[in-house]
């Protein structure tokens, strides 16, 4: 069993409404994701609904920081490159 404590996950949504994707970094995905479909952050509560496209768990000790490390990579642009190359379907 994971120990959710040390469980890191970075997540990308995509707005139903303009298509735009916001990524983040959470160590509850469903209970982040339930504040993102609520409008309770305010990057994400103007462009409801939210749907959950991609994400990646990072897990032991030092999985917070791995997990910043790389959100922070996916906001760079060779970051949003791998992203529109990787995960996107396109």
């Amino acid at each position: 069993m994971i120990n959710k404590h040390y469980s890191y996950y970075v997540y990308i949504v995509r707005s139903l409404k303009d298509g735009s994707l916001y990524k983040g970094l959470t160590n509850h995905l469903d209970k982040r994701m339930l504040e993102h479909d609520l409008g309770k952050s305010n990057f994400t509560s103007k462009k409801l609904p939210y749907e959950l496209i991609w994400h990646c768990v990072f897990i032991g000790v030092r999985a917070e920081e791995k997990a910043a490390n790389f959100e922070k990579y996916l906001k760079s642009g060779s970051g949003r490159a791998f992203v529109k190359r990787h995960i996107l379907e396109e």
